[in-house]
């Protein structure tokens, strides 16, 4: 599964938890948390396999529930210690929706029902990409990708996809652009204190 998938589907996720429950929409800071944790098991897993060839494949260490698990809970932890309790439960959601969303995926796509690529090091993955280069292999896997994009009869998984980049996009807005609100708000903070600043200056003759 792509980045931007996973992403899609932790915003999503965590923006319907957060109007089920907290009956509020997402801040900045979880937006943050739950994009960066919903792409973090390949940014760990990748590149160490494609390329520096530590791990066998590209699901291992980050995709493991041996690792996952413990990880969410004690940013979890550490997040409700410092008053962030929100961005420690987007946290959780993005990592630990990624893993099933890869098994899921792997199934949809390929007609591969393989859980055991998120128990690593108990079961590991088939050799794939392992020290080819992790630019070789991205840009390989893309161009796949693209092609399937750009063919005339789009596939359901691709009409499923662009629904759902759609739909994120209307559910980011109607959450009220988080992250993007934030910055403009402190933009125009930042304009403010420097004007009193300058107006407080006093004038040279």
């Amino acid at each position: 599964m792509w980045p931007w998938e996973h992403v899609i589907i932790g915003y999503l996720a965590y923006s319907l938890f957060c109007h089920l429950f907290l009956r509020d929409s997402p801040g900045g800071l979880e937006t943050i948390a739950v994009v960066f944790a919903s792409v973090l098991p390949d940014l760990i897993d990748k590149p160490l396999a494609w390329e520096y060839g530590v791990f066998e494949s590209g699901y291992a260490l980050g995709h493991s529930i041996f690792f996952a698990i413990p990880l969410s809970i004690a940013i979890g932890l550490l997040a409700r210690r410092f008053g962030r309790t929100r961005a420690g439960i987007a946290f959780g959601i993005g990592y630990l929706l990624h893993l099933p969303a890869d098994v899921v995926d792997g199934y949809v796509r390929g007609g591969v029902y393989d859980p055991g690529i998120l128990l690593w090091p108990v079961e590991r993955g088939v050799d794939f990409g392992h020290g080819q280069g992790f630019q070789d292999q991205f840009l390989h896997h893309f161009g796949q990708y693209r092609a399937e994009l750009s063919a005339g009869d789009p596939s359901t998984y691709v009409l499923a996809q662009v629904g759902l980049s759609v739909l994120v996009v209307c559910v980011w807005l109607y959450d009220g652009a988080p992250v993007l609100r934030e910055s403009i708000i402190g933009g125009k903070r930042l304009g403010e204190s420097l004007r009193s600043a300058i107006e407080r200056e006093p004038s040279r003759e």
